[in-house]
């Protein structure tokens, strides 16, 4: 048995990426460390039907939600850029060291 269930969240995410150009832009490990570190910062809501959320789904709830996705996305592409800085910065210290 499968059940059909999402995090209603990731559904959001997922369609504010694909609306801003980001799932066409971003290379596709990078856009998955980006989904997964926005994720861990945002509560789960389950849904089983999207349809079903749609209808009846609050206009200022969905706004809120959004907001906060916007702002978890926000601090996940600087905690990725800040970590992509230090391994950079560790792999150049290595080479540096191996010559």
């Amino acid at each position: 048995m499968q059940l059909e269930i999402r995090n209603y969240y990731e559904v959001l995410l997922m369609e504010m990426l694909r609306d801003g150009g980001l799932m066409e832009e971003l290379p596709e490990e990078y856009l998955a460390d980006l989904c997964c570190v926005t994720l861990n910062q945002l509560p789960v809501r389950y849904i089983r039907h999207l349809v079903d959320t749609y209808f009846f789904e609050n206009y200022q709830e969905l706004a809120q939600m959004k907001t906060e996705i916007s702002e978890a996305l926000e601090r996940s592409r600087q905690f990725l850029k800040v970590n992509l800085q230090k391994r950079l910065q560790e792999e150049a210290d290595l080479a540096a060291a191996q010559q």
